[in-house]
């Protein structure tokens, strides 16, 4: 008889813990997940960071955090984490009243991207699978992939010769700033160049001369195109010479930044869900990289314009060293060309071979 009662009341207090679990086994409980950096090159490997905190007097035997990630974010293979076809993600915890649990999960960048990780669903329950309670969690955890940086020794040789030839500087201005001497005024001198006290001492007008600085600005410009007849957005696994291509250009921006000149990026790809190309005149300053790698990182590897009709959007430029990488070339994109150099700007052309993979 005493087995009997023995059995019941468990059964009693199973059932009663199971109904406290439904009810309040969620309520309260704190989870949230980071990244252990804002944004990284592709091919690095970042942590998130799972926090789980229980303040309630309750136990909870199993909760499950489980979210839908991106393929491109490659998790290790740990305890309590399982990744089910490099789609879904699962963490699994057993939290005790008032305990705070911090996981931290490697998790390697594969493909240049921004990715977000927020939404997530957290199931509770007891051991016995008498009660489980979901609830969806939505919030917003951002990671931005920048392009992979190429070494040396990856970049084609020819694209190091452009790449001198362009931050080479060309375009002389008078700097009006650098004076160097006085001499008699001519013809065609600036009224503002005159020194006066040096015309009151000679009796003639005299007028500074002036040094000769440099002004390079580099644009890199990117075609999304592999034919002149594509039609439609590529197949992820027709884009690996464009994501090449973002990444030279990423290369180049990067190392011409660093040399104190400005840079700019266009291409005919839209950023996330905008319809319009990119296009981003020449800057330099401390925070121009950034810019450039977070706008690489947001592409989207569908062309919204054919090359040569997008070459007419940066047609107002003056005085810009223009590189374009594509895959191709058309009388059309001559054409283009060489109206840009008629207005004063120095173009190159690097031809992108179709076979390459980023």
């Amino acid at each position: 008889m005493s087995v009997l009662v023995i059995l019941v009341v468990l059964a009693a207090v199973t059932l009663a813990f199971s109904f406290i679990l439904r009810v309040l086994a969620l309520k309260g409980l704190q989870c949230s997940r980071s990244f252990s950096v804002p944004a990284a090159h592709e091919g690095d490997t970042a942590e998130v960071i799972e926090v789980v905190r229980n303040d309630r007097p309750l136990l909870v035997p199993w909760l499950r955090l489980e979210s839908r990630i991106s393929s491109h974010l490659h998790f290790g293979r740990q305890e309590n984490l399982g990744v089910s076809g490099e789609m879904y993600h699962r963490s699994l915890f057993m939290l005790m009243p008032y305990q705070q649990i911090t996981r931290r999960h490697k998790v390697r960048l594969a493909k240049r991207g921004a990715y977000d990780i927020g939404n997530a669903t957290l199931t509770a329950g007891d051991l016995l699978g008498f009660a489980c309670a979901t609830m969806e969690q939505r919030g917003s955890v951002p990671i931005l992939v920048y392009p992979r940086l190429l070494d040396p020794a990856e970049m084609p040789a020819p694209f190091y010769r452009l790449l001198g030839d362009s931050i080479v500087p060309r375009q002389l201005l008078q700097d009006p700033f650098l004076v160097n001497g006085i001499r008699p005024y001519q013809f065609r001198d600036n009224v503002r160049d005159i020194h006066w006290a040096a015309t009151a001492r000679t009796g003639e007008l005299q007028v500074r001369t002036h040094d000769f600085t440099a002004q390079t600005r580099l644009m890199v410009v990117v075609n999304a195109q592999l034919t002149y007849h594509q039609w439609g957005s590529l197949m992820e696994y027709e884009q690996g010479p464009v994501e090449y291509a973002i990444s030279m250009a990423a290369t180049l921006c990067s190392q011409v930044l660093a040399s104190g000149l400005p840079c700019g990026f266009a291409a005919n790809m839209p950023q996330d869900e905008n319809d319009y190309c990119t296009v981003m005149p020449p800057m330099a300053g401390s925070a121009r990289e950034e810019e450039l790698f977070a706008a690489m990182a947001h592409l989207r590897v569908k062309f919204i314009k054919n090359f040569h009709e997008f070459l007419d959007e940066l047609m107002g430029m003056n005085g810009v060293d223009f590189l374009l990488i594509t895959a191709y070339t058309c009388p059309e994109i001559e054409e283009r060309i060489e109206e840009l150099r008629l207005r004063g700007n120095t173009v190159h052309v690097h031809m992108l071979d179709k076979e390459v993979a980023a």
